[in-house]
């Protein structure tokens, strides 16, 4: 290690996306959730011996991946429980309340939409667990239900 002074890393504008990586038990299942159920679509992809094993998906400005993990094998996981419990994936969008009635429409579970901290805020779960929410800016009434 260098005795040079610390300099803290400053990535300013070269930083331009996060996209979290999700693991998940059932890629079928997953690209269903996602795929049909939200409207992402597939921008990227690897197939492994004509499975679907990773991709990149992409809804507006948003991105996320999906990769199945091997549950045999060298590289294998196996988890103790579902993988996605305790994270929540927060998109910001123009209207929550749209995502939320099309969501319904598709036959998907979604909270009934509230206020907090001044946005409509409709959350789902995906097959494996992890929390997807989506928000957007209202000058509702903090705590208010949807009534739609």
């Amino acid at each position: 290690m260098s005795d040079a002074p610390h300099q803290p890393m400053n990535p300013g504008p070269n930083l331009q996306q996060t996209v979290p990586l999700l693991a998940v038990a059932d890629m079928t299942a997953a690209v269903k959730f996602y795929v049909d159920g939200l409207g992402f679509a597939i921008t990227r992809r690897w197939d492994d011996r004509g499975r679907l094993r990773w991709c990149r998906l992409e809804l507006g400005g948003a991105a996320l991946m999906l990769q199945e993990f091997a549950k045999e094998g060298h590289d294998s996981w196996r988890p103790e429980g579902k993988v996605g419990e305790g994270v929540t994936l927060y998109f910001v969008c123009a209207d929550a309340l749209a995502v939320y009635q099309a969501a319904v429409a598709r036959c998907l579970v979604a909270t009934r939409p509230e206020v907090g901290n001044g946005m409509w805020v409709t959350e789902l779960k995906d097959p494996d667990g992890y929390r997807i929410a989506f928000e957007s800016p209202t000058d509702a009434a903090e705590d208010a239900v949807y009534a739609g």
